[in-house]
């Protein structure tokens, strides 16, 4: 049986133009795992609201970090595929959850080179409802309705995996290297609280307490919290970080629901105020850089800690096409195959 690899990550408009980021918009925010409410209430809220408004600033903001090869997740994400492919004997094909690049798109290409059997590989150290779940829902519609004899697989999320973190700390320590810093945020995408507790399978453990993520339980194998909190505390570890000079916080929150806190914006601005002159901030959430990283953390963030009296921030990249994680991805595909 002839094996391949799909590589998947989130996705991006096609252009940094209103029309097409609302496109990709659209796709996106109507996905029930995303904003998990009925149909008629997301419907409401994302055509009849946030469509009509957001386009145009999300416009502004993709227009600050394109690129002139392109979105930088979709180029970042295809350096990688092509340094991967370098290493490995299967085909490995490279697909969006959302955008032109379609998940279905890199499913037929795969199996027009004869592939049988597929390993999907969602970009995503941790679980969550709104990536790794959304996408391996959707891989296994499409493989029922158009490729009923693919056999599909998903590599598990690998974020307390300690070669992974053996390669994050190190990318994050080599970026480090000769700056001066007082404090070192690891700031994660944030969820709303109720996805926590969605996707805990014991339906009693997640109470988002302050106790529960470091309290064992087979739940923490689908709680992202907990896996956030945990690839802190890892790396940490690794790299000997002292207690209180690195903490975790969660961008990018949407509506009024409540979502994981501490919030990064308010926490930077925080940190600001006690006196913090040096930050450090990286993004583990991610694999590839894109416009939360690129624009929420670089830009918006640095203008924030600079306001608040701060004078160094310095960001430290995703891992992107970094050799080493190159190498690692590699090596798991080779044991799979």
């Amino acid at each position: 049986m002839k094996k391949g690899i799909l590589l998947v990550n989130l996705g991006s408009p096609d252009s940094p133009e209103p029309k097409d980021v609302k496109k990709y918009l659209g796709e996106f925010l109507m996905d029930e795992r995303v904003i998990d409410v009925p149909l008629w209430a997301r419907t409401l809220l994302v055509k009849g609201i946030i469509l009509k408004t957001r386009p145009k600033a999300s416009a502004a903001a993709y227009k600050k970090i394109w690129w002139e090869e392109g979105s930088p997740l979709i180029v970042l994400s295809e350096r990688l595929q092509d340094k991967v492919q370098q290493q490995v004997d299967v085909p490995v094909g490279l697909a969006m959850r959302y955008g032109s690049m379609s998940i279905h798109k890199g499913l037929q290409d795969l199996v027009n080179k004869g592939v049988e059997q597929v390993l999907i590989i969602p970009l995503y150290p941790q679980y969550a409802m709104a990536t790794t779940e959304t996408i391996l829902v959707l891989a296994d519609e499409i493989q029922k309705e158009h490729f009923p004899n693919l056999k599909l697989e998903s590599l598990p999320a690998f974020y307390n995996n300690p070669e992974y973190i053996e390669v994050l700390s190190q990318s994050i320590k080599n970026h480090l290297n000769g700056t001066i810093y007082d404090h070192l945020l690891f700031s994660y995408h944030g969820v709303p609280e109720r996805h926590i507790k969605k996707s805990d399978i014991t339906k009693s453990h997640c109470k988002i307490d302050g106790s529960c993520c470091v309290t064992p339980s087979k739940a923490h194998e689908f709680c992202y919290r907990h896996q956030c909190y945990e690839v802190t505390r890892l790396v940490g570890e690794k790299l000997g970080l002292e207690e209180g000079t690195f903490s975790t916080s969660f961008q990018s929150r949407l509506g009024f629901d409540p979502w994981l806190q501490p919030y990064t914006d308010r926490t930077i601005e925080r940190l600001g105020k006690q006196g913090v002159k040096n930050m450090a901030i990286v993004t583990p959430a991610f694999v590839s850089d894109c416009l939360e990283t690129l624009e929420e953390i670089a830009m918006e963030g640095e203008e924030i800690f600079h306001e608040m009296g701060g004078k160094e921030f310095t960001t430290i990249p995703c891992l992107n096409d970094d050799d080493s994680w190159v190498a690692l991805l590699a090596k798991w595909i080779k044991n799979w195959a």
